[in-house]
Formats: C-alpha cells, structure tokens, sequence
C-alpha cells in the first residue's frame, strides 16, 4: 500500500457551462478569490480550465479561451509560487497559458487534438498531463466501446506518452490520466477503470486522477444526485486512488479532500509501521 502523501489538484473552471458549479467563477475577480481559497485550503496545483469539456460541450475559440485563463493566471502568479495546470487541448492557449505563468499543460486530448500538440509541448518544456478519451468531448458519451476497458486505457495512455517522448518532451515532465468519465459508461466502464488502476500506474509515469463530483457516483448513490451531492463519492474515488498509487487527484472540494488524504496517509503509516519488525 502507498504511504507518499498524494498530492490534490484544485479544479478552478473559469467557463460559463462548467457542468460541476453552474458558471460561478466566470467572473475574473470571482476566479481570484476562488484560486485564494483552493491555495488557502491546501491545494497542491491549481488546474485552470476556459473550454468545457463536459458531455456534449461545444467549442470555443483560441482568443476567448486565452482571455479567460491568460489574465488570471497572470494574477496568481503575482501572489503565488503555487504550481499551475492550464486545462485545454489547444497549444495557442497553452502557450499563452505557460507565458502567464503556467507550469504544466493538462491534455484531455493526449496531445492529439492538433498536429503541432506534440511539438508544442516539447519547446514548452512544462510538466504535461495525457489523459484518455474515446471520441470527443461532443461525441464521447454516444455508446463508448471497450473489450478490457483497463488495459485498452494503459495501452493507449503508453501509445501517447511515446509518442510525446518521441517528439522531445522528457520523461519525466509526463504525467498520465485514465479519463474516468470521458468516453467511458456511467458504471459499465468507469468502476473496472478504477479497479485496474494499478495498471496504468505501473507504467511508471506519475498518475493524475480525476473523480470528483463525475456522474458515474450518482446511480451508485440509488438516485440523480447533481454535481455538488457527490462528495462523499468524489472522497471515496481519490482514497481508492492513493491506495492504488497516483500521484495526484484533482478535487473541487480541496479541503474535504486534503484531509481526507491526510488520514488515510497517516493510517497508512501506522500500518505499515506495525507491520516492521521490532
């Protein structure tokens, strides 16, 4: 069992159809105050999104994708050190993203969205997140398709990240994401993606997973329980994953999750500890 605190990754949509707050930090002084509070309540990286990619979301364009992430940014940076992911699959915004003061590019594309994602990445010289998805982020939820949906996704995820070393970006800048909810059935597919999850940690790459506040938690909870219900699954989620060995969970609810991760960090130890002989 894993006892390397797990780092959390504060999710901060600067979009106006984020699926997961309604809109609410789409305003630039109510972004600021939301990244404050995340940094305040112990997030380790602040993933900064301006495009939806929820089931069904339409494009934006690189100009008014840029405009939403580039300033505030810029504005974090001004009173933070604190790590910074930009969330989009295009390279102008992640270029903008990075000048401002980003530190890593997180993918839903896997650097597959553009011809030059690649290339991108690797003149960037940032931290990059590949994550998996079956189709697109309009078309990804119309009957998703798997035999072994764990080893197809640490296969695919492996693809990608030589494709990116082969391309120039250095090993260790790569992080992987299985996608839980992109491309992937509500229960058919998401729950034996996180029961293999130690497959695609096994591929040696840090680990960055994503559970919080998805849709599959709600018909485990017996009912259509919206977004903001889903905490206690989103907890139950990030702790099957430090059990399981990522290195990251992205959170919207950065506090809960912190000390969630905190306890079964320090039980984790204490369990190891008894098992060490006198």
């Amino acid at each position: 069992m894993a006892t390397k605190p797990v780092r959390v990754m504060g999710v901060l949509n600067v979009t106006p159809d984020s699926f997961s707050d309604d809109g609410r930090f789409a305003d630039p002084a109510a972004a600021l105050a939301r990244a404050r509070q995340l940094i305040a309540d112990g997030a380790d990286i602040l993933d900064i999104g301006g495009e939806s990619t929820r089931p069904g979301a339409e494009p934006v364009s690189e100009a008014e994708e840029t405009a939403r992430v580039a300033p505030l940014i810029e504005a974090i940076r001004a009173e933070s050190a604190i790590p910074i992911s930009i969330d989009t699959m295009k390279p102008a915004v992640a270029r903008a993203a990075v000048a401002a003061g980003a530190t890593m590019w997180n993918d839903v594309t896997a650097l597959a969205y553009a011809p030059d994602s690649l290339a991108a990445a690797a003149a960037l010289r940032c931290e990059v997140v590949l994550m998996h998805m079956q189709g697109d982020p309009r078309t990804m939820q119309v009957e998703p398709r798997y035999g072994d949906v764990a080893a197809e996704v640490a296969d695919e995820l492996a693809a990608r990240a030589q494709a990116a070393m082969a391309a120039g970006v250095a090993r260790e800048r790569i992080w992987l994401d299985p996608g839980v909810g992109f491309g992937k059935h509500m229960t058919r597919h998401n729950l034996p993606l996180l029961a293999g999850l130690e497959r695609i940690v096994a591929l040696g790459f840090p680990v960055l997973l994503g559970v919080s506040r998805k849709s599959f938690i709600s018909p485990l909870d017996g009912g259509d329980r919206g977004p903001q219900e889903r905490l206690g699954g989103s907890i139950a989620g990030a702790l099957w994953g430090a059990q399981a060995g990522v290195a990251a969970v992205r959170a919207h609810d950065v506090r809960e999750t912190v000390q969630a991760i905190a306890v079964w960090t320090a039980i984790a130890a204490a369990a190891q500890a008894e098992d060490r002989p006198a």
